[in-house]
């Protein structure tokens, strides 16, 4: 079997392993804020993954990072919520994270996106407010109304991949034009006429 320079043997162990360091950073995150009172909600790649497991487990699709959303104004009380958690606080290229620790990558981190802000300047809309938010239990999740704004607003190449794996569940159809903004329902719209990309 051919290997690259510097990669280790494929090992069912190991992606197995990954999975869970995601999982575990996602609820250590999760139990800090809740323990501070502070309010969050998970977004991206984890919440269209708990979303996509309400209606078919085969269908999630795991992910590296986790992603937070708070207040900005919650900042000051979540760094220190999170620090005290043993997580390692850095800005990074415009991005606020949390490290696992002082020698991990930003591949392995908390990423924080704040609510009712634009991330980009060239965005339509900003990102929703903290007003609907799923308590699962173990952690609190974004609404699906917000996420789905979310992901149709960034509309990345990823984002794109999110859509489609909501759609394909039956949790995002035809009926959610009508509901969103006109920029945003044609790009749902580009996505629903063309579901292979």
């Amino acid at each position: 079997m051919t290997k690259m320079p510097g990669a280790k043997a494929i090992s069912l162990d190991r992606v197995v392993s990954a999975v869970e360091k995601v999982q575990e950073r996602l609820l250590r995150a999760c139990r800090a804020l809740d323990q501070g009172g502070i309010p969050y909600a998970v977004a991206g790649g984890n919440a269209v993954a708990a979303w996509v497991s309400t209606v078919d487990e085969a269908a999630v699709r795991n992910t590296r990072n986790v992603d937070l959303m708070i207040q900005r104004g919650d900042l000051s009380s979540v760094r220190r919520a999170l620090e005290d958690a043993g997580f390692v606080y850095r800005h990074v290229a415009g991005l606020d994270v949390f490290l696992e620790n002082d020698q991990a990558s930003v591949r392995d981190a908390v990423h924080l996106v704040f609510a009712s802000e634009l991330v980009r300047e060239s965005e339509f809309a900003p990102n929703p407010g903290m007003e609907v938010s799923i308590d699962t239990g173990e952690f609190k999740v974004i609404s699906l109304a917000s996420l789905v704004q979310i992901k149709l607003t960034a509309f990345r190449d990823k984002d794109r991949t999110h859509l489609r794996d909501m759609i394909e569940v039956g949790l995002v159809d035809e009926t959610w034009l009508t509901r969103l903004p006109p920029a945003l329902a044609s790009r749902l719209r580009s996505i629903l006429n063309n579901p292979n990309g």
